[in-house]
């Protein structure tokens, strides 16, 4: 098969790549070269950024300098200039074999010099003495500072990358500048023909700018006709501006000017595009690589979109020549619907430097605080204490290294995991996580903004209506950070209970709350009822401005996203298809609303990019987090330590919620799996079986002292553990990515497809069957009942009542909780699923029910509140290994809520779900039994806690 890459650079385009870091140099850059006929490398303060906060890459080199006392200054650029140079040593046969026109690396001076013209100038030429290489290009950004500075470094000898270029006009001076101090040379009699220079043009940002101003306008038009002529210009202007800009090039090389130039040997300033990683899911992700294809161009592609286009890019022939009328029309009519480019790419020129500048002082920062011997590194801030078992996670690691594991996750290779083509074609599309944080970087900004145009607009409440991923990310950042001075307070929906929907209305005033509808698919049922609701509600008090008071998360493409069409959505974000549901923290599903909640979003995702840059292909195994944990995880659980038992001090008490959905679904299946064990309260090393391992995350403010001694003490009694320390709770994003990694290389450990749910499906598929009888029928089945007493009643499969009866279990409550714990086995886990709402009373007595369960029986527990954990856990339930032994609750609801527009309530539509799941448990003959509490679900609980007791000691 041939390589994209390579016919690309067949039609005279060359191919650089903009990333730099130390471990890369270390042979993935000579793969490149090889491979692909990469022909160059950039670099900007941001990437180094991310290289030394992210890895361990110069850790040593950084600890020598400091130890010489160098500043935290001259730390970065011996460390920067030196990576250079090795770069610049691995090119330097590309730059002979094509004379000087390619094999480049590039190295910027100071951001804080934009606007200062001799500031520039000095700096420049000090790294070009310094760096000493013949192939290094000077970055330099194209303010109206630079300008004069690019003449005089040219005039001077030295090869230049002009940087931050957004319009045509800005290109013509630039190509102004250039040209002029080519002539000085000239002039002076000095020679030309060594001199190399690109003119790097900014592309998707213009996209990013341009298509927020399209969008606003046709939210903000009635008229269906104007909405389509401003639609039709979506993701077109980046393109355009493009071409045009190449018309000039074209233009300059032809002149006569030129050519007197190029008669002496001097080398034309290619147009290179940058920023060419697509931002919008709505485009391809190899958009701005296929659409700017053409000779003597460069393309300098970021590593997420040089994968993709080595993957499945298109080489459409010389693209930058097709259609020049149709880029015209298309900017005049920019222009005629009142948006004016000049003002978009002079705005774009200002953040562009402020970004550079930003990640400048970040840089200096993080050096100084490892400098200063701070715990910065997030390979640091993991450790693992293993015992037995370290000498088999090593050789796990080992091989991890040795097969290229990490590199294979990077490519999407998706024979990692599977070989047959329908799994192959589900992880192929399942894997855009790994660079969410980096796309979603680029959309921080507008979320604040947006975040502020709510908090304007008088918005009291944000309400997320989801399920599963969607729900269970916006709900850690609910508990984590609660409300945000000066900002909506956020609320999660993600029952059908109608005393929880119920109690949701109750607690807001729907007229000034802003509902954010949350579906991948934009079918599930859950999101779709909530809005349905919830619409209605505030349809009565607003009438037909509803939809301003609404916002949707979804694909491009699902039944979501028209109807937010149809009902006038505030706004629809479009997450990119490529995201699973649970691997969708990263994304818009769990950005919007935290953006809207008021937290820093762009703190966020700085640290989750971080993390990936530790978790890149080039980061040794023994030294990536995210491949050692993956590591640790699936060598445990094929040791039989398949019950991973998370302890999460407040502030972030509820991450083991986001962790167990995505563990459990992820792994739960071909008979195997690992359960995440989240909230169960640690207890004393007696209480465990030998299946744990204990995991620990806590923030550098939130240690749990007696939480960290109870951990000593189970460390001690050979039990593994594993500790993460947080910065902050804005690690959170860290973590989010971490885990995600994890999850991908257990998957490979464990030989299973960790991207695919196959019997989430199935018990959607049981509720929609039962929804049709009960509309059919007027009645929902019934279960077979076991034992009654009071208020309390046991049901069960009609296989297994023969047995639980033999057992003792038809003659009351405890006698029937007895026959069923009485078939626990050492290994098993106890699933309670409660479909009752959540609140903090519940919460502590369903606490006493596990409790009871764990101290006596010693097994690992779980409680999933229900529907949630059919997103989650309950895949694990039906998928993975028969160990486990189910306790659902259920409870005689008070009210039963209508739906409008639905023939049933929201009552009957949580009991169809409770049904769906017991059968889809007892289709696997699971060991499972359903105790309806009656309709008092507090007392109810308090009863079955105190038959539980009384069951699980008779069985011990």
């Amino acid at each position: 098969m041939s390589n994209p890459l390579v016919e690309l650079q067949k039609l005279g385009q060359s191919i650089w790549y903009d990333n730099i870091r130390r471990s890369m140099l270390q042979g993935d850059l000579q793969t490149k070269l090889k491979e692909d006929d990469l022909r160059g490398v950039t670099s900007n303060p941001a990437i180094f950024e991310k290289a030394i906060a992210g890895s361990t890459d110069y850790n040593e080199a950084l600890a020598d300098l400091a130890r010489q006392g160098k500043s935290t200054a001259e730390i970065y650029e011996i460390m920067a200039v030196e990576d250079v140079q090795t770069a610049c040593d691995i090119l330097k046969p590309v730059y002979d074999r094509t004379g000087g026109v390619d094999g480049y690396m590039s190295f910027e001076v100071s951001p804080e010099l934009a606007h200062d013209t001799e500031g520039t100038i000095k700096d420049a030429k000090r790294l070009w003495a310094w760096i000493d290489r013949p192939n290094v290009m000077i970055k330099i950004p194209a303010t109206p500072e630079g300008l004069p500075a690019i003449e005089e470094v040219i005039g001077s000898g030295i090869n230049v990358n002009v940087t931050l270029i957004f319009s045509r006009d800005q290109y013509l001076e630039v190509a102004d500048a250039y040209t002029k101090g080519l002539e000085r040379r000239v002039a002076a009699g000095q020679p030309v023909d060594h001199i190399g220079s690109v003119a790097s043009f900014f592309v998707s940002r213009i996209d990013g700018s341009v298509d927020n101003d399209l969008e606003f306008q046709i939210r903000r038009t009635d008229d269906e006709a104007e909405k389509e002529r401003r639609a039709a210009l979506l993701g077109k202007i980046a393109v355009a501006n493009a071409k045009l800009a190449y018309t000039d090039y074209l233009g300059l090389v032809e002149g006569d000017r030129w050519q007197k130039l190029a008669a002496k040997g001097a080398k034309p300033q290619r147009l290179l595009w940058a920023s060419t990683g697509t931002k919008n899911p709505n485009y391809g992700d190899c958009t701005y690589v296929e659409e700017l294809i053409g000779p003597d161009t460069v393309n300098t592609v970021p590593p997420a979109t040089y994968s993709a286009f080595r993957d499945h890019g298109r080489v459409k022939g010389r693209t930058l020549t097709h259609d020049v009328e149709g880029a015209k029309k298309a900017l005049s009519e920019l222009a005629a619907v009142g948006i004016n480019l000049d003002e978009h790419t002079s705005k774009l020129l200002t953040a562009a430097v402020k970004a550079f500048v930003d990640p400048f002082k970040s840089l200096f920062e993080t050096i100084e605080g490892k400098r200063k011997e701070a715990r910065t590194s997030i390979v640091q801030r993991q450790s693992a204490s293993l015992g037995s078992h370290q000498a088999e996670v090593d050789a796990a690691v080992k091989k991890i290294q040795d097969e290229g594991w990490t590199r294979k996750v990077w490519r999407k290779d998706a024979a990692l995991w599977k070989s047959d083509a329908e799994h192959q074609k589900i992880i192929k599309n399942a894997l855009g996580w790994l660079t969410a944080p980096e796309v979603m970087l680029d959309a921080a900004d507008e979320l604040k903004a947006f975040a502020e145009r709510v908090r304007k607009d008088g918005f009291q409440s944000v309400v997320l209506l989801g399920m599963g991923g969607s729900s269970l990310c916006p709900e850690v950042f609910r508990r984590t950070f609660g409300k945000v001075e000066g900002y909506p307070e956020l609320h999660v929906l993600d029952s059908t209970d109608p005393a929880a929907v119920q109690s949701l209305e109750n607690d807001v005033d729907v007229a000034k709350t802003l509902f954010i509808v949350a579906s991948k698919s934009g079918s599930t049922t859950e999101p779709l009822m909530f809005q349905q609701y919830f619409y209605d509600k505030v349809k009565q008090a607003k009438g037909d401005k509803a939809g301003a008071n609404f916002v949707a998360i979804t694909d491009p493409g699902s039944l979501l996203e028209k109807i937010a069409k149809r009902d006038r959505y505030r706004r629809t974000f479009l997450n990119m298809a490529d995201i699973g549901g649970r691997y969708s923290a990263l994304s818009y599903f769990g950005m919007v609303p935290a953006a809207l909640q008021g937290v820093d979003v762009k703190e966020v995702l700085e640290r989750a990019f971080r993390a990936s840059q530790a978790c890149e292909r080039t980061v040794p195994a023994a030294e990536n987090p995210g491949a050692r944990l993956g590591a640790v995880l699936g060598v445990l659980a094929r040791n039989g330590r398949d019950k991973v038992t998370f302890v999460t001090p407040k502030p972030i008490d509820s991450l083991g919620l986001w962790i167990e959905q995505l563990i459990a679904e992820s792994t739960g299946k071909d008979g195997t799996g690992i359960l995440p064990v989240a909230g169960e309260p640690l207890g004393a090393p007696g209480v465990y079986g030998d299946d744990r391992v204990f995991v620990y995350i806590a923030t550098e403010g939130g240690k749990d002292a007696d939480a960290e001694a109870k951990l000593s003490a189970l460390e001690q009694a050979g039990h593994p553990v594993v500790r993460h320390v947080l910065q902050d709770e804005l690690s959170l994003g860290r973590e989010f990515f971490l885990w995600e990694f994890a999850t991908a290389i257990a998957g490979a450990v464990l030989g299973i497809n960790p991207f695919d749910q196959p019997n989430v499906q199935e018990s959607k598929d049981n509720t929609k069957a039962l929804l049709e009888t009960f509309q059919s029928e007027g009645s929902l089945p019934a279960l077979e009942k076991l034992a009654e007493e009071g208020s309390a009643t046991v049901y069960c499969a009609s296989e297994a009542k023969g047995a639980l009866e033999s057992a003792g279990g038809g003659s009351g409550l405890t006698s029937a909780l007895s026959a069923h714990l009485g078939r626990v086995q050492p290994g098993d886990y106890v699933a309670i699923t409660a479909y009752l709402p959540e609140t903090p009373e519940h919460d502590s007595l369903l606490e006493e029910v596990r409790v009871a369960v764990r101290d006596t029986l010693k097994v690992a527990t779980t409680v999933g509140y229900g529907p949630r954990f059919l997103h989650s856990t309950g895949q694990l339930h039906k998928g993975g290994g028969d160990n486990g032994v189910f306790l659902q609750i259920t409870v005689n609801d008070g009210t039963e809520l209508p739906i409008p527009g639905e023939s049933f309530s929201f009552s009957t539509l949580k009991q169809a779900q409770a049904l769906g799941d017991f059968q889809s448990l007892a289709k696997r003959g699971r060991r499972a039994v359903n105790v309806n509490i009656g309709s008092d679900a507090a007392a109810g609980l308090r009863n079955l806690a105190d038959s539980v007791r009384q069951a699980a000691a008779s069985t011990a």
